[in-house]
């Protein structure tokens, strides 16, 4: 039967209809959304906002067929939570805990099962949808509203805001088995990758998470995961004490971690950026509270300098450089992503960099042909390695903010990538629309906001409104 639509969750959908009902008419429609993990400015306005906050939650759970209904403003915190005692989780749970599901369908979202099980919203059986017009659709890949179902990924709130969905699920162990792999070439971390990628497995074994780390263009490792019913006979490591993750790859072989802390590894120190913040100073992390180790508390301590500009005036007394933020991720061909990484090392100081093994799981369409998902157009049948980055570089004399992030954006379209856009990017607006679907945007667009409520894609990516 799969997962129903029960009374709370018709009770969450009436709600979000009477918020959108109580929003001044013909005015723009903004969400009101407690977290974010968006890297970019936004307009700031006092005006009404829409609140979905009742679409939280999973709403139905038919753990049998691997199905739950879920509301769209669920974290996946709340997710893996309610959803691992039940011994599933979704298909690819993203690295941040407040990132919700919604947003990871309509905007990006990635992890280390994407090398088999491709992008979060692959995993979307259907889903409702609150348009601009203010009608609720149900979006399914065959049917009334295929068109729909096919752009809503990479709109990012441009046609509607996702109010529930059905989504497929897989069954989780209680431990994950970890094995660090280290290259000094990365044409041979290339080759593993593709190797793994095709078999699912190495050395005999089978391999469920395929992620990587690049410290330099010498010191890279791949880790490979794969669930347990046991520890292996190894104590189980607890990476929010003295030790970051992301330091035990490089003198650790093998590892375990209970499934809760393996899907979140990364949070605790939000990847490695938890060291801007001094967390990763051996006393301030002794005094650090455990619970406090965790993205969203660095989120709002970074909120909180941007609005207050203390630090960068600190930095400005003491005569250093003004600063560019380079917070990407990008998509990459797997035969050309050691190319990138070669340019990046070599052009941009940050390291290290992350890795992540991506294949869209589309079916029905030719290796090489046309993406199915038309505002974020990978290519269905080729490998790719997703390649995230995120710190800040000095602004040279002479030179501008941007300079860094538009010599990505070039380099990762001569190489044939694209761009994820949660965070900052400087297209022009025909450049944008040829890499971002816009023919497609227009017509979904012109048939589910008639009245232009929403923002475009280019306006809330590039323009920040």
């Amino acid at each position: 039967m799969g997962p129903a639509r029960t009374p709370a969750y018709e009770a969450a959908v009436r709600s979000a209809r009477e918020s959108y009902a109580a929003l001044p008419p013909g005015a723009p429609v903004r969400l009101a959304k407690r977290t974010s993990n968006l890297f970019r400015r936004r307009d700031q306005t006092d005006a009404p906002r829409l609140d979905l906050g009742a679409c939280a939650g999973v709403f139905d759970l038919d753990a049998a067929a691997g199905r739950a209904l879920v509301g769209g403003l669920t974290t996946y915190e709340q997710l893996v939570d309610e959803l691992l005692p039940h011994g599933c989780v979704p298909l690819v749970v993203p690295q941040l805990r407040t990132i919700t599901i919604g947003g990871a369908v309509v905007g990006l979202g990635i992890e280390s099962t994407s090398f088999r099980s491709g992008l979060p919203h692959e995993s979307v059986v259907e889903m409702d949808v609150l348009t601009g017009s203010g009608e609720v659709v149900t979006a399914t890949p065959d049917g009334e509203h295929a068109d729909l179902f096919r752009a809503m990924p990479n709109s990012y709130g441009s046609l509607g805001y996702v109010l529930g969905l059905v989504v497929e699920l897989e069954r989780a162990g209680p431990w994950v088995l970890l094995e660090h792999h280290r290259f000094t070439d990365l044409d041979a971390l290339v080759g593993t990758v593709r190797a793994v990628m095709d078999t699912r497995e190495h050395d005999g074994r089978p391999v469920d998470f395929l992620d990587g780390v690049v410290f330099s263009a010498d010191e890279a490792y791949l880790t490979l995961g794969r669930w347990s019913a046991s520890t292996g006979g190894t104590a189980p490591s607890d990476y929010t004490g003295a030790e970051p993750y992301y330091r035990s790859i490089q003198h650790r072989r093998r590892d375990v971690l209970s499934a809760h802390d393996y899907l979140w590894r990364w949070d605790t120190d939000w990847f490695w950026c938890s060291r801007a913040f001094g967390a990763q100073q051996p006393l301030v992390r002794a005094l650090w509270p455990r619970r406090l180790l965790r993205s969203d508390v660095y989120w709002r301590i970074m909120a909180f300098e941007q609005r207050r500009g203390w630090y960068a005036a600190l930095q400005r007394r003491r005569g250093r450089p003004p600063q560019e933020r380079v917070v990407q991720d990008v998509e990459i061909p797997l035969h050309r992503t050691a190319d990138f990484l070669r340019w990046f090392l070599r052009e941009v100081p940050i390291e290290p960099v992350w890795l992540c093994p991506v294949r869209l799981r589309a079916t029905g369409v030719a290796p090489g042909a046309s993406s199915p998902w038309p505002l974020y157009p990978m290519r269905a049948g080729e490998d790719y390695v997703n390649v995230g980055f995120w710190s800040a570089v000095d602004i040279p004399p002479g030179g501008r903010y941007g300079d860094t992030n538009r010599a990505v954006e070039e380099k990762v379209g001569a190489l044939g990538g694209h761009k994820g856009l949660y965070s900052e990017a400087f297209y022009d607006e025909a450049t944008f629309r040829d890499l971002y679907g816009g023919e497609q945007l227009d017509t979904a667009r012109a048939r589910y906001d008639p009245g232009g409520r929403l923002p475009t894609l280019y306006e809330k990516t590039v323009r920040s409104r």
